[in-house]
This record gives C-alpha cells, sequence and structure tokens, in this order.
C-alpha cells in the first residue's frame, strides 16, 4: 500500500492506493495554521488514520507547497510556518520509517505522468494554479527536483512581457514585486478583480459569473498565463501541460490560453496541448503516493 499525503494551506488530505492505483481510503483534516508542530502532528494522525481504515501500514509521500533544500530544511513554503525546518526527518521519525518530500507541483506531474492525463508524455510540465502558483516538471514519470529544488517554480518568475499597468507589480510573500504567483493565483485573481470593480468575489465566482467585469478579469488571466507560459515553452518545450488546483477548473483556460501564448513563443508556433488534470484536486496526494514507485 501507498499512502500520499497533499499539504495544503488550508486543508491536509491523505490517501492509500493498492499498487495497482486503485483508491483504499481517503481522509482530510484542516491544516493548522502558523504552527510546526502541529502541522507535524496533524499529517501523522492522518496516515495513522488510513493505516486504521484499511487495516494495513504503507509507504508514505507528501507533497508540500515548497521544496528541500540539501541540508533537509524546508524552503520557499508559502505555508510559511514550515521554512527552515527539517520536515522530511521529522515524519520519518514521527511515523518509524523512511517518508519521501517533494515539491506539490512535482507530484502533480508525476500523478499525471503516471496514469493520468500525461501518461506516456516523456516531459510533462504540470502547473498548480490555487492558494499559489506552482510548478513541476516529471521526466518519464520521475521528478526532476533539480539541485537547488526548484526546478519548474516559474511562480516565482516575474510576470513576462508587463504592460505599464502591471508594473511593478503586487508585493509577493518572497520578498519580490510583480511574481506570476501574485498575478495569477486564486486570491491574486480576486485582488484583480476587487480592484477593478471595488466587489469582493473568489476566483470561481468570477468565472461563474456572466458580466462584463468578470469576463474582463479572466481575459485579464488569460492573458497573465499565455504571457507565463510562453516562457516555460521557450526554456523548456515540454510535451504536455497540465494544470492542477482549483483554477484549473475555469474551463476558458484551455481553449483560450493557445491563443495567449502563441504570439509571445519564439519563431510562432504553438502545438503543444494543455489538459486539466486528471485526478482533479486528488492528483497532487496521488503523486505523493508515487514518490515510491513500483
Amino acid at each position: 500500500m501507498r499512502i500520499g499525503i497533499d499539504l495544503g494551506g488550508t486543508k491536509i488530505e491523505g490517501l492509500a492506493l493498492d499498487d495497482s492505483g486503485r483508491e483504499l481510503a481517503r481522509y482530510r483534516i484542516p491544516t493548522p495554521q502558523h504552527d510546526y508542530a502541529a502541522t507535524l502532528a496533524a499529517i501523522a494522525s492522518v496516515v495513522r488514520t488510513l493505516e486504521t481504515q484499511t487495516s494495513q501500514t504503507g509507504t508514505v509521500g507528501a507533497g508540500i507547497p515548497g521544496s528541500i533544500r540539501a541540508n533537509g530544511l524546508v524552503k520557499n513554503a508559502n505555508s510559511t510556518w514550515l521554512n527552515g525546518h527539517p520536515l522530511q526527518l521529522d515524519l520519518s521519525r514521527e511515523l518509524n520509517r523512511e517518508v519521501r518530500v517533494a515539491n506539490d507541483a512535482n507530484c502533480l506531474a508525476v500523478s499525471e505522468a503516471t496514469d493520468g492525463a500525461a501518461q506516456g508524455k516523456r516531459v510533462v510540465f504540470a502547473v498548480i494554479l490555487g492558494t499559489g502558483c506552482g510548478g513541476g516538471i516529471a521526466f518519464e514519470g520521475r521528478v526532476h527536483p533539480g539541485p537547488n529544488g526548484v526546478a519548474g517554480e516559474w511562480g516565482h518568475n516575474p510576470l513576462p512581457w508587463p504592460t505599464h499597468a502591471e508594473q511593478p507589480g503586487p508585493p509577493c510573500y518572497c520578498g519580490k514585486s510583480g511574481c506570476l504567483e501574485s498575478w495569477v493565483s486564486g486570491p491574486a485573481i480576486a485582488r484583480d478583480f476587487h480592484q477593478a470593480t471595488g466587489l469582493t468575489l473568489t476566483a470561481r465566482e468570477i468565472a461563474a459569473a456572466q458580466d462584463p467585469a468578470a469576463t474582463a478579469a479572466i481575459d485579464r488571466l488569460l492573458s497573465r498565463l499565455g504571457r507565463g507560459l510562453a516562457a516555460v515553452v521557450n526554456l523548456l518545450d515540454p510535451d504536455i501541460i497540465v494544470i492542477g488546483g482549483g483554477v484549473s477548473q475555469i474551463q476558458r483556460l484551455y481553449a483560450g490560453l493557445p491563443n495567449h501564448i502563441q504570439p509571445h513563443v519564439f519563431g510562432g508556433d504553438f502545438d503543444t496541448p494543455i489538459v486539466p488534470a486528471r485526478f482533479g484536486d486528488s492528483s497532487g496526494v496521488r503523486g505523493a503516493a508515487w514518490l515510491w514507485p513500483a
């Protein structure tokens, strides 16, 4: 049995899979806020609950909104209370077994490359658009973290080809301004809409609305996402782009993005498929489980 943990900003989800990838059990609890010790205990409790439900023990993989330094400490997590702590080591001690930890977008890439929308593709670029804006790369079904643990982190590059109105850009939690995350994450979409209209709606509510102001907000999102993904194509040229996270449920993305990417791709050719994650919100947690391959 493989257990995957998705450590999100608001929830911790656990999933148990058998060797064929069939779901055996699932469990979700709220993420403790600004408390590392409580977060550690909560993850361990999810693992133990899944093992109780299935009457089995399993390998454990965890996806986190950050990465692991060479010294084992978490860095770059937008759940900032994780930063500077040896999460992988502490979880391994807590659960009395080796635990594998990877960036949540890398887990999404592995999940979709293994048995999802990118199955059979050699180079997969996976995007998580939700509370933040993450990116991950899988080569032949395996995580590619890079020597600095930041491969695929497109969300903390500046918005490419910014307009005058988009400069210098909103402040980002990382300490810089104008990061893609500060333009295309769920909270960023809501902020942009509020600044334009004075109204407060979530990204999902904006996408569902039919009025001109909401349509204009999604048009701005498509432009910014398109420029950001064009920069990825110019660097990596992946075989497929898979989008997960709450914002991935905006259906206009898949028809609209190619027209916003193509003008910015060097040479003007753009034929890369852009698809939603096959397993939706569960893709990251499945990828965490698949950190232990067959």
